[in-house]
């Protein structure tokens, strides 16, 4: 493998924020294709984070900062942007560990020559856009960790220049590609619900994540049994004048299938309770006027955002391939759950992890992966129907390269600390304790008590968990 150059600094900027940290916004210039490095750049956009402790003596202020060791984060996806680190809950727990830490937009998020209808139309044909889109799965993104590293890492002492790494959900996921194929950049890595299915095809991921959405349905309607009715009174309802009529203030259309997608919230922490005060209003919406009102039509709307995410939407598939076209692998399957049949006599059962967005459900920015993308969205959803063409070419492409390596990983000489959840939602449990298994030294912290965005929602515990598997011994 070629060696990678180190990024470019395009720009630096420092300012301090409330809660004592000292903010760097850095712009780097990276290869677009890391085969082809001379055939043009991304700009990557990242964020990093130090304690700022005021002094007595202004010139201890102007002192050369020292070389902590740096932690990258690497969150859920793919295709969403990294919020900065005042906003995430663990980021003083980390640096009070004595590190840095570095957040970065993942290429194609944020501000990282961002992918949506608009810049990648500016690329040429759809032929063109669909060979684009295949430079911003997680080979592509860990080749921007290491130019980055190379970079932040130049004036370190040699014995010093890894870094560790944190991932969470699809950025656990960018870990496991690290690890395979770049572990020589890595001093340590703590991954939180993000352990990479071994496989080469989404097609026994979806199999087996079905079924987990089926028990959640079941623990929803058990706690909320009088939704069975309201349920079908909304689906019916969005079904009178043919599906898709109702529109939503984005201009997409609210069709029954795309309302079914709100059970994406049922892998979370207090996701049951979500969806429950999702149907609740528009029931009695229906009930009461006849018609579903602009704030809970906004409501819907914010649960199921894909119209934000391009890549999520585009590249959610592939992001398991290898040698293999997904070919709208979850569309494929979901014929084999009568479960989810929208016609179906006995409860409507919801489609689960679908959605991954920034809105003001928190949870969704840790979201990743799993969430099943159907062929029928480039329809319903208004910014998705100008990529239809492009997302059937990538969903056709079989010509995908790899994204873990076993016989590396059975090797693996790099400390691995990993959170597992019997019941998420997004990353098969078995699946996910087979990975462990393929990793050799990997040291796992397994609860049944936590969900996918443990991270979020159970910060303290989790976060503690994963730093006692690295500071105590185990016999």
């Amino acid at each position: 493998m070629s060696k990678i150059a180190a990024a470019q600094i395009v720009e630096q900027r420092i300012h301090l924020v409330p809660g004592k940290l000292r903010i760097t916004e850095h712009f780097f210039d990276v290869p677009k294709d890391y085969s082809k490095p001379d055939a043009g750049k991304l700009r990557i956009f990242a964020r990093s984070v130090q304690k700022h402790e005021a002094t007595a003596d202004p010139e201890d202020e102007k002192a050369k900062p020292k070389q902590l060791p740096w932690m990258v984060y690497l969150n859920g996806g793919p295709g969403m942007s990294c919020r900065s680190p005042e906003a995430h809950p663990w980021t003083h727990t980390v640096l009070d560990k004595g590190y840095q830490m570095l957040y970065l937009d993942q290429r194609g998020t944020g501000m990282s020559s961002p992918v949506t209808a608009s810049t990648l139309g500016l690329r040429g044909d759809n032929a063109v856009q669909a060979r684009y889109l295949k430079l911003f799965r997680a080979d592509s993104i860990v080749k921007d960790c290491e130019a980055i590293r190379q970079t932040l890492l130049k004036d370190y002492p040699e014995e010093k220049k890894k870094w560790s790494i944190m991932g969470q959900s699809f950025g656990g996921f960018c870990g496991i590609t690290y690890l395979s194929f770049h572990p020589q950049g890595i001093r340590e890595a703590f991954l939180y619900g993000g352990l990479q299915p071994l496989v080469h095809g989404p097609d026994e991921v979806y199999r087996r994540l079905y079924r987990k959405v089926i028990q959640r349905n079941k623990a929803y309607y058990d706690k909320y049994p009088e939704d069975v009715d309201r349920v079908k009174v909304i689906v019916r309802f969005l079904q009178r004048f043919g599906d898709g009529t109702v529109k939503l203030p984005s201009e997409g259309k609210l069709s029954a299938r795309r309302f079914q997608q709100i059970g994406a919230l049922f892998g979370f922490h207090g996701g049951i309770d979500l969806v429950h005060d999702i149907v609740l209003h528009a029931a009695y919406d229906v009930e009461q006027f006849g018609h579903i009102t602009r704030p809970t039509l906004s409501s819907i709307e914010r649960a199921t955002g894909f119209d934000d995410a391009l890549i999520y939407s585009i590249l959610h598939e592939p992001i398991y391939c290898e040698d293999t076209a997904p070919n709208w692998s979850a569309h494929r399957l979901q014929n084999d759950y009568q479960e989810f049949n929208l016609q179906s006599k006995g409860p409507i059962y919801f489609t689960g992890e679908m959605v991954s967005f920034h809105t003001r459900f928190s949870w969704m920015v840790y979201k990743a992966k799993t969430t099943q993308i159907y062929p029928w969205m480039f329809e319903d959803y208004s910014e998705l129907r100008k990529v239809q063409d492009v997302a059937n070419r990538v969903a056709a492409d079989p010509a995908w390269g790899p994204l873990f390596d076993k016989t590396q990983l059975a090797k693996n000489e790099v400390p691995v600390y990993a959170a597992i959840y019997v019941d998420d939602m997004y990353v098969d449990y078995g699946l996910a304790s087979e990975t462990a298994l393929a990793i050799k030294g990997c040291k796992t912290f397994v609860s049944n008590v936590m969900y996918h965005d443990a991270i979020r929602a159970k910060m303290d515990e989790v976060v503690k968990q994963l730093f006692a598997l690295k500071e105590d011994t185990l016999d």
